[in-house]
Order: structure tokens, then sequence, then C-alpha cells
């Protein structure tokens, strides 16, 4: 079935009905096909149905996944998804309260994994069990200097909300704990922007730049 229509700056975007001779492939959705695509997807997607979207991602994805513990204003855990969409995060782990308003995301939580753990021993068990390495991000005693660190190329990066930052729980359970440099006053940054900063760090160091679009 057709979305509805995404909008940027006041306009819709994506591209109409397919001109000409339709394309071969199972990968094709007839509906948008015939009455154009304004999903928010790169070109590459266009006009493929929803679950061929999520399945060429799945061969695309990374080692890394993003974990947002407590997070107690919608617009960033939206932020994060849509983020993680951007970098191809293997997953993202919403670690507490299971509801959240989705719109921040900007549709993309429609083709990112996001999951559910009540507590961070849950999330913990499930990185333990796949091999991940939990690497807490918080400017706290402690932490190391992202910057100056290299990250673990199968991981799961964890954050806490704005102000009290990760749960001792969190930083207690952590293999690294990382920092972001900052300069300014402020003694913290938003956790959606802090959470972009490391998934990018993370990008930087292990992925193949080759296949960004």
């Amino acid at each position: 079935m057709l979305g509805p229509t995404e909008w940027v700056f006041g306009e819709p975007v994506g591209v109409g009905p397919w001109p000409g001779e339709w394309p071969d492939g199972d990968q094709y959705d007839p509906e948008l096909l015939a009455g154009g695509d304004r999903r928010n997807v790169v070109d590459a997607y266009r006009y493929w149905r929803r679950d061929a979207v999520v399945a060429d991602l799945d061969r695309r994805r990374h080692g890394f996944h993003v974990a947002i513990e407590n997070f107690q204003h919608d617009h960033n855990i939206g932020t994060v998804v849509r983020t993680a969409n951007a970098f191809a995060a293997r997953a993202v782990h919403i670690v507490g309260r299971k509801r959240w308003n989705r719109r921040g995301a900007m549709v993309t939580d429609r083709y990112q994994h996001v999951d559910h753990h009540p507590t961070v021993e849950s999330l913990v068990d499930y990185a333990v069990t796949g091999g991940l390495a939990v690497v807490g991000v918080d400017n706290t005693p402690g932490s190391v200097p992202l910057e100056t660190v290299s990250l673990p190329a199968r991981c799961v990066l964890v954050f806490g909300q704005e102000g009290p930052g990760l749960t001792e729980a969190a930083r207690g359970s952590a293999d690294l704990l990382v920092s972001i440099a900052q300069f300014g006053s402020t003694r913290s940054i938003n956790a959606g922007v802090a959470a972009g900063i490391v998934m990018h760090a993370w990008v930087r160091e292990h992925a193949d730049l080759d296949r960004a679009w």
C-alpha cells in the first residue's frame, strides 16, 4: 500500500509514476510504479517494496548497534533512529519505556530494526550473546576521549538521557567508556547529536566508504 506523501520545505518529495515500460524485478511495487514514489528514500530504492528495501539494507548494515537508555524526549529517540538508519546501524535498542512518538524518525523506523529491552541487564545479555562489546558514551570521570580511541568493529553504542547521562548499571556494564570532547560553556550536548557524532566516528574507522550512496 502507498504510504502518506512526505514533504520537505513545503514540497512533496519523491518522483511521479514510472514513465514508459515498467522495469522487471520482484523488488518493484506496482502501486508505486503506477502512482509515484513520494517516500523519503534514496534514489536507488525508488519504487521498491518496503520489505525489499529492508532486505537489501540487511545485506548492507554495519557491525554496530545503538542503544538509548531512558530517553525522556521522543524527538531525541526519533533523531537517533533516523541517524542510525542513515549510517546503516545493525539495530537500535530502546532500553526502558517501550512507547514513543515516532514522528521524529521521519518514517525511517519503517526500514530500521528497532528492538526494546526492559532493563540494561537484558541489553547486556543480548550483547554478550551476540559477541558485541558494550561501549558507553558519557562525559564522566574515567571515560576515554572518543577522538583518541579505536571503537570495536562489533559493538553496541549506549547513550543515556541528557543531564543524568548513563545509569550506574550501564556504566558498570560497559567494556569501554568514551566521551566527546567539548570546548564551550555547556556541560552537555543534545543526546541525538551526541549519538550522531559517535556513529560517524565508527563509520570513519570501519565502514567501506565505496559502498556509500
